[in-house]
């Protein structure tokens, strides 16, 4: 049983909630599963990420935040800003396991929960007054339920809608609790920074300022129509967000969409036949991934970084969908044409996409049909190789030892990444 203080007093409500969203995010949640399962690192300066050259901060502690340290930044940077820093390698497998913990909670406070990554969600709440009390105490319970099962932190926000939600729960991190109450909307983001709002990231925010709107109170002020005709579509709905209205539900539709892995590149590379063998074993990781997660794909995405930072990506259709190497190799060859090989690139990427399970009906094909099921065969039996003796004990010809495969900085992340994750939220 908790020993823990009751919750805040909450402030008279001006409005009745005929609406109730919740925003649940877990503090610094890799370094903090990091610093909970070796005690050894609780109160130190922790950093989740490659230690090489080209590696990259998955996630910092607070501690490694006080000095500056940045999810993103590469590390370079961050042993500069904090050199007594704990460099550790990211263990997905583990974070995928806390992650299900966390969600089966949040579960108990609601059926309709919609993760938006391993360490956050929303949860659509209302009506639930009777069973949990007023949205105040409903997110004490959720936080202390939290942190007395699972031994982490996180910041709850809640809010008539998801955007006005998401953006309450960040304001008073770490383990804070922060409630805007209906008709409080546009006051609550009025003196926010136009970067607040969704689908503003660095290259919007330096037009909007450009046009002379440094917060979202002018942003809410201006008039509709100019913002169409500067902005078009995108105009409407920043005005929309400046006050306070997201009529978009809370979508419990727990499908995974996609699977990738990706791999930050010690040394840039360039060229058509350098880029498809630093693939390959990307490739094979989504394809064992796949088998692992009963899914086929319908697609293949094909992802690069330059080294201006500057990124591209394709997406191709497969023929059928399919879980084996050889298929999503035949389709990544379709993509490789597409896109500048000639220009150094510092990270590749591969996602699997449009996926459904893999024991869903699919169409007879005379001749396809064979050949991917002698491939998805073989894949089986290499995971039992793999599982047995490692993923080193048998490795393709085509990745020869005199390439020299570029390690690099590797992150698998089942199905999460994001194309535009350095443009626009």
């Amino acid at each position: 049983m908790s020993t823990s203080s009751p919750p805040p007093p909450e402030r008279p409500r001006s409005k009745p909630w005929e609406r109730a969203i919740v925003h649940v995010d877990m503090d610094a949640f890799y370094a903090s599963v990091e610093q909970r399962d070796r005690p050894a690192l609780a109160g130190k300066p922790v950093i989740v990420g490659g230690d090489s050259r080209r590696g990259v901060v998955s996630t910092a502690s607070y501690e490694a935040r006080r000095f500056g340290v940045k999810s993103a930044m590469a590390t370079t940077v961050a042993k500069r800003l904090c050199p007594h820093a704990v460099f550790v390698p990211p263990r997905m497998s583990r974070y995928v396991e806390v992650s299900k913990q966390v969600m089966a909670i949040l579960g108990r406070f609601s059926p309709t929960v919609e993760p938006l990554s391993l360490d956050e969600a929303f949860l659509d709440v209302t009506g639930t007054d009777a069973l949990f009390g007023s949205p105040v105490e409903l997110c004490w319970r959720i936080q202390r339920a939290i942190k007395d099962e699972v031994h982490l932190s996180c910041s709850v926000g809640a809010a008539a809608n998801k955007f006005v939600a998401k953006v309450a729960s960040d304001m008073k991190k770490p383990h804070g609790i922060v409630i805007v109450s209906p008709g409080e909307e546009q006051a609550f983001l009025a003196p926010l920074p136009i970067e607040r709002l969704w689908g503003v990231g660095p290259k919007t925010g330096e037009r909007l300022r450009a046009l002379g709107f440094a917060t979202i109170a002018d942003l809410a002020a201006a008039d509709v129509l100019a913002l169409q005709r500067r902005l078009g579509g995108l105009g409407a709905h920043l005005h929309a967000l400046a006050h306070g209205r997201d009529d978009r539900p809370v979508d419990d539709d727990n499908e995974r969409k996609s699977l990738g892995a990706e791999r930050t590149l010690e040394h840039d590379i360039r060229g058509a036949g350098l880029v498809r063998r630093q693939l390959i074993p990307l490739v094979d990781e989504v394809s064992s991934g796949l088998r692992r997660a009963g899914m086929r794909a319908g697609g293949v995405r094909l992802k690069l970084k330059y080294a201006d930072f500057h990124r591209t990506s394709r997406e191709h259709a497969l023929a059928e969908p399919a879980q084996d190497s050889a298929s999503l190799l035949a389709t990544l060859d379709q993509l490789l044409p597409r896109v500048d090989l000639e220009r150094p690139i510092r990270l590749v990427g591969l996602a699997a996409t449009h996926l459904q399970p893999a024991d869903a009906p699919r169409q007879a094909s005379l001749f396809a049909a064979p050949q991917t099921s002698r491939s998805e065969s073989l894949g089986r039996a290499l995971d039992a190789i793999h599982a047995k003796h490692g993923k080193g004990a048998i490795t393709r010809g085509e990745v020869r030892d005199g390439d020299r495969l570029d390690r690099g900085n590797e992150h698998r992340a089942p199905g999460l990444f994001d194309d535009d994750d350095d443009d626009d939220r």
